[in-house]
């Protein structure tokens, strides 16, 4: 049928191009949206600002502390199989985006990261990488004169 192969090509030309945030792969695809959603909506929400002042200053620390924790060791559960160089593989995914920012909320909570080592061998890997040294939070323009990296 002419029309349906007309409105077929149409459709596949208008398609997105892959995102190479994502894998194209569906089950990569799917491990990936899986760590990234375990921060996301998991482990960030939980330990935002405005719960930690419903919490209280006096359980603040450790609410942070056990939620972090609880997250990031569900992470590195899910790393030891699908880690390569970075969370999933050797391509930076939006899990890796999601990890970094995570990671250094997890050192503030005084998070023992030691006994997540897949964790810690992916994001020192990450920190390599010339982008996530420039979006670290401490070069930033607005970050406080006490907390800025001049280093290059």
């Amino acid at each position: 049928c002419p029309f349906f192969k007309q409105w077929y090509q149409r459709r596949v030309r208008a398609r997105p191009q892959p995102n190479p945030l994502l894998p194209g792969d569906p089950a990569l695809r799917a491990r990936v949206r899986q760590i990234a959603e375990i921060i996301n909506s998991g482990i960030q929400p939980v330990q935002n600002l405005s719960i930690l002042q419903a919490v209280g200053p006096e359980r603040k620390m450790k609410w942070g502390h056990d939620a972090i924790n609880k997250g990031l060791l569900a992470v590195e559960e899910i790393l030891k199989e699908t880690a390569g160089k970075y969370c999933v593989g050797d391509t930076v995914t939006i899990a890796d985006l999601c990890l970094i920012p995570q990671v250094y909320n997890a050192t503030r909570f005084k998070v023992d990261m030691s006994v997540m080592p897949t964790i810690t061998r992916v994001v020192g890997a990450l920190e390599g990488l010339p982008e996530f040294r420039a979006a670290h939070y401490s070069r930033q323009p607005d970050t406080p004169d006490e907390l800025r990296d001049t280093s290059s």
